[in-house]
């Protein structure tokens, strides 16, 4: 794309809010493939999401796509640089390289390109990130109706594998055992959480020094758990602040049997690489009890049966 415009009151082509956040710079990532239908409602919300921010960068990480995904994220008046991997390599290769190319002392918003940011939402996330602990935050996420989306989770565990697997995600959700976080207090009003779905990430520039480059052998899904457990396991915050909202269209997965069971082979995968054999293997048998239930009852995929066996 074109050199980025040096004038007074822009960097990288983003025009500068000068008040609200002082000196933090912030460089926004997402990471596209065969993203057209989308990323042009993400770059467009972002103005108004982005209010009260000092310094920003729009960074669009291109996965090889086949879409016009590139030609629309150049055009755009946001003024975003574009890189083209010219691969596939998955969502976590995108993030690292967007931030092999960033200051070191800039904060990092990652964003799915099917993300919609509210007026202010960022500068209400930083709002909530005044304790020095807190390393990540997140807003709460609302469906296209307007629906609170239940985007809080639990660590993986056996108990959450099995409740799941034998009541149902919203029941066992609804109990306290389930994966799903389903508190209406917590979604009112806020706190410490051990982590939530990736769709959007604000994590500050000393966790980003501390934490690393996020893992590349998650291609899709388990990335931000993996991470957000990299976060916590250095004493650091993830932090739900519901005064910061955006919409997530979503739901990609629902749709292709490829991605339900990368899915649900990298929730396995993730497990295993904390935990030993004896309770990998129950984890996992937890996981195919409750796939084969689902293909039985009719709300299931095959696709995610067979990769919870491991086919």
């Amino acid at each position: 794309m074109d050199a980025p415009m040096k004038q007074r009151g822009f960097l990288n082509g983003n025009r500068i809010a000068h008040g609200q956040m002082g000196a933090r710079k912030l460089s926004i990532v997402t990471v596209s493939y065969n993203s057209a239908t989308v990323l042009p409602g993400l770059l467009d919300s972002l103005s108004a999401g982005l209010d009260g921010v000092d310094e920003y960068e729009v960074i669009v990480v291109d996965n090889d796509s086949h879409d016009h995904s590139v030609d629309l994220a150049a055009a755009h008046p946001i003024g975003a640089t574009v890189i083209r991997t010219g691969r596939n390599g998955g969502y976590s290769a995108g993030i690292n390289a967007a931030t092999a190319t960033i200051d070191a002392s800039a904060d990092l918003l990652v964003l799915n390109p099917d993300i919609r940011l509210q007026p202010g939402s960022i500068s209400r996330l930083y709002a909530g990130m005044s304790n020095s602990s807190v390393a990540v935050a997140v807003p709460q996420v609302r469906g296209e109706d307007g629906i609170v989306a239940k985007s809080i989770r639990r660590e993986p565990s056996i108990v959450t594998a099995w409740s799941e697997a034998l009541l149902g995600g919203r029941l066992a959700a609804r109990i306290g055992l389930g994966e799903i976080v389903d508190s209406s207090a917590l979604y009112r009003e806020g706190g410490q959480i051990e982590w939530a779905t990736g769709a959007i990430l604000l994590v500050t520039a000393d966790a980003r020094e501390l934490i690393g480059d996020w893992d590349e052998s998650f291609f899709l899904y388990s990335e931000e758990v993996d991470y957000l457990q990299r976060v916590r396991a250095a004493g650091l915050d993830v932090l739900y602040v519901p005064s910061s909202q955006a919409v997530h269209i979503g739901g990609d997965y629902h749709s292709s049997d490829f991605l339900t069971a990368l899915m649900t082979t990298n929730r396995i995968k993730y497990y295993r690489r904390h935990h030993g054999a004896l309770a990998s293997a129950l984890f996992q048998s937890g996981i195919i009890a409750g796939e084969a239930l689902r293909l039985v009852i009719g709300s299931g995929r095959r696709s995610a049966l067979n990769a919870a066996l491991g086919r």
